[in-house]
């Protein structure tokens, strides 16, 4: 793992057209471990959660190659790695994995920026509006699960308020309820920082199927909206 940070780390230096072309093969060679890699964590995970065993890498890896047509940023490749196990629409593949709005369990490889990370994160506003409602109805559960030693040691006291929060308590519901804030996300996400050191350690996998294992309640407890409220819009 540490050869796909040093090659990250190139890249993010030499983000261009001619620099990736001459160094292809490292970094076929870096995706190819990359592969295999996702392939062991999907396994580690489907020892958690089973439902996650039919997933392949392919499923839930990005491609490198960036679509710059309509951004300001026309760097042509993304400087990361990243994988996102998680479950879909029974009989529907392509809302599995990467694609999934249901709550997984990503690893994000950036040197100086890697990091696990479970939940949901932009949710359609009708899936927004149904967790919001789930979590109203059912804040002694998230209470529960954010006061397990699991939960402390990896994720802290809350959601991530990566992409900010509402000033108020959205419309229809109550600005008095206990956990107004929680109302206030705008997704609902949670993670941990893992070290450029830990990601080159050859027990990796040890420590992501033990976050894993800390993250799963949450996902699950969120997950059980599309069951509650019913399947909601693919992610694009």
């Amino acid at each position: 793992m540490k050869e796909i940070l040093d090659f990250l780390r190139a890249l993010g230096a030499n983000n261009n057209r001619e620099w990736f072309a001459e160094n292809k093969e490292w970094y076929q060679r870096c995706y190819a471990k990359f592969v295999a890699f996702s392939g062991e964590y999907i396994q580690r995970l489907a020892k958690i959660d089973p439902s996650l065993a039919v997933l392949q890498p392919k499923d839930c890896i990005w491609r490198i190659y960036r679509d710059v047509r309509f951004s300001h940023d026309k760097r042509p490749y993304k400087e990361w790695f990243g994988v996102f196990p998680a479950s879909g629409v029974p009989g529907k593949p392509k809302t599995w994995g990467r694609k999934s709005m249901r709550g997984g369990y990503y690893v994000h490889l950036q040197p100086g920026q890697c990091m696990f990370a479970g939940g949901i994160w932009e949710p359609s506003k009708e899936l927004l509006t149904a967790l919001r409602k789930e979590i109203e109805a059912n804040y002694e559960e998230v209470e529960s699960i954010m006061g397990t030693r699991e939960w402390k040691k990896y994720f802290g006291q809350d959601f991530d308020n990566y992409w900010g929060v509402l000033k108020r308590v959205p419309a229809g519901f109550d600005p008095e309820f206990k956990h107004a804030d929680w109302l206030k996300h705008k997704d609902y996400t949670f993670s941990t920082p893992l070290t450029d050191e830990e990601i080159g350690s050859p027990d990796l996998l040890d420590r992501l199927e033990e976050i894993a294992r800390a993250a799963k309640p949450m996902n699950d407890f969120l997950n059980y909206t599309f069951e509650e409220y019913g399947e909601f819009p693919d992610r694009c």
